[in-house]
């Protein structure tokens, strides 16, 4: 797949692509219907196929003061789309001359004389334009592409894929319900940084993440499967763990950390590319009265991670 930061950049052979467009945060199972609709019109036409999205994230650059939502930040949602056999990414910089244009200087500036679209694929709610004033009916009515709308997509039980489901259930301590809507686990990934190396002083060292702009999922002790970068540019060794997020008030109580105990795992991680999947919530943030305690429930709490993750290995 590759990636293109601006129109003008966009090659003249690629032109006529099959083009979905959207923000598609998360690149859930409604997102993934989009694009695998789009992919089947692509692939009978014989042109590529393109994902056009931004950043930074609209609601990002409208709502600066708002507490972190990404699902998938950039490179996050760029694996995610380079797995559906996505051929081109375009992702344009959302700034203040892109968000002051009508819903028809878009269309003219951007899809017809930016990339030439061939087929415009959207989800049935797409807004676009200054004001939200562009809708699919805009897009339907332009004659020099094809517009294809898709419908919402639901679960076996009726429940609408939805970025903003996903972040609730996140929020709520239920990855494995937010797991059902994305198809797959959450991720939290990032390079492993320096931290205090308290866990290493008391038998468990961690591997420390950076969360950017990532949501931040309830606070407390995650079973959680790691993908971790090896010498080998481009392969992932996934190992399982153990995941604590939040502030740590036994030891600190006031800085947001993301600490990572891999099992069996003596490697040292620092610089390292880490991908963290959270499979299920164990338990709560809670202040421990000393050091000797926190030991003593992080033991338990590895031994629960080795159950939880050991039962979803073998399959039941």
């Amino acid at each position: 797949m590759q990636i293109f930061r601006e129109t003008g950049a966009y090659p003249v052979e690629r032109r006529g692509a099959v083009v979905a467009l959207g923000n598609f945060d998360g690149v859930h199972r409604g997102h993934q219907s989009v694009i695998g609709q789009a992919g089947e019109v692509a692939e009978a036409q014989g042109v590529d196929l393109a994902v056009m999205t931004f950043e930074p994230h609209p609601r990002a650059y409208f709502r600066k003061d708002d507490p972190p939502f990404r699902l998938t930040p950039f490179t996050n949602k760029a694996h995610q789309l380079q797995a559906l056999g996505v051929d081109s990414l375009i992702c344009l910089n959302f700034d203040a001359s892109l968000a002051a244009l009508e819903a028809e200087a878009f269309i003219q500036s951007v899809l017809v004389d930016g990339i030439g679209v061939g087929t415009l694929v959207v989800g049935y709610d797409f807004k676009f334009g200054r004001g939200r004033g562009g809708d699919v009916e805009t897009l339907k009515s332009d004659p020099r592409f094809e517009t294809m709308v898709i419908e919402p997509s639901a679960s076996a039980t009726g429940e609408i894929y939805s970025s903003t489901r996903i972040r609730d259930y996140l929020s709520g301590g239920e990855p494995g319900q937010a797991a059902a809507l994305l198809g797959r686990p959450f991720e939290i990934e990032g390079e492993v940084l320096h931290g205090a190396q308290i866990g290493r002083t008391i038998g468990f060292p961690t591997a420390n993440l950076d969360l950017g702009d990532y949501i931040r999922p309830a606070y407390g002790v995650y079973a959680v499967r790691v993908g971790v970068e090896t010498a080998h540019v481009g392969q992932t060794v996934w190992c399982d763990g153990v995941a604590n997020l939040g502030k740590r008030p036994t030891v600190d109580g006031l800085t947001e950390k993301f600490e990572v105990h891999l099992f069996d795992f003596d490697r040292d991680l620092y610089g390292t590319h880490m991908r963290v999947a959270l499979i299920e919530f164990i338990r709560g943030e809670r202040k421990f009265d000393g050091l000797d305690a926190l030991k003593t429930q992080i033991a338990k709490d590895c031994h629960s991670a080795r159950v939880i993750l050991d039962t979803r290995a073998a399959g039941a």
